[in-house]
């Protein structure tokens, strides 16, 4: 389904704390790879991933969590049709975080932005300071959708994306009247012709 029409592309933003596992998930996501230990991202890190089933490829967006670099965060999330608010379930200031950047894009965002909240570290869950239902309560009261994610275990990871990727409005069928712009190339044809009979009766 979806595979026969245009591959629409999408830009996704990924947000949260330092170390709530936003570079992991993507490395999941995109490569289906994790790292124990991590670096920093700084500034942000971008990648590509398409799935040709839902006919939508992501152009993800991840950003460092660190302070410092919150300052260039609207750049990445400006124009963004999806973003997905990290926070690690096993830290309750990573939560408090996530809420705030939840706040700065009902400010600042697209008014049409999918919004998704993913507690990651799942595989952490006896350790867990966040508990599913409160994250989920606040989920629903912001109008985004929650998923509990594993990076490291791999789960619900392609489920956020493919969720986004469904929720996606689909503008794409629209694309291909756009480039009405091609008949103005053939208009300059006739003339040329015109001269050629002209000058061959002549």
């Amino acid at each position: 389904m979806g595979d026969t029409g245009p591959i629409q592309q999408a830009k996704l933003v990924l947000l949260g704390d330092m170390g709530a596992g936003k570079s992991s998930l993507v490395l999941r996501f995109v490569k289906g790879q994790f790292f124990d230990y991590q670096e920093s991202t700084i500034g942000a890190a971008f990648l590509t991933k398409t799935i040709p089933e839902k006919g939508v490829k992501f152009e993800i967006w991840d950003t460092a969590g660190q302070e410092r670099y919150h300052s260039l965060a609207p750049m990445y999330y400006r124009g963004a049709a999806a973003a997905v608010v990290v926070f690690d379930i096993t830290n309750a200031e990573s939560f408090a975080k996530a809420k705030n950047w939840v706040k700065e894009l009902q400010r600042q965002g697209n008014p049409n932005m999918i919004m998704a909240l993913a507690g990651n570290k799942a595989d952490l869950a006896a350790q867990r300071s966040v508990t599913a239902d409160e994250a989920k309560a606040y989920a629903d009261e912001n109008s985004l959708f929650f998923w509990e994610t594993s990076a490291k275990t791999n789960v619900n990871v392609a489920e956020v994306f493919n969720d986004i990727a469904e929720r996606l409005p689909r503008a794409a069928a629209a694309l291909p009247q756009q480039p009405t712009g091609g008949i103005t190339l053939t208009e300059p044809a006739p003339e040329q012709k015109k001269k050629s009979s002209c000058c061959s009766t002549a």
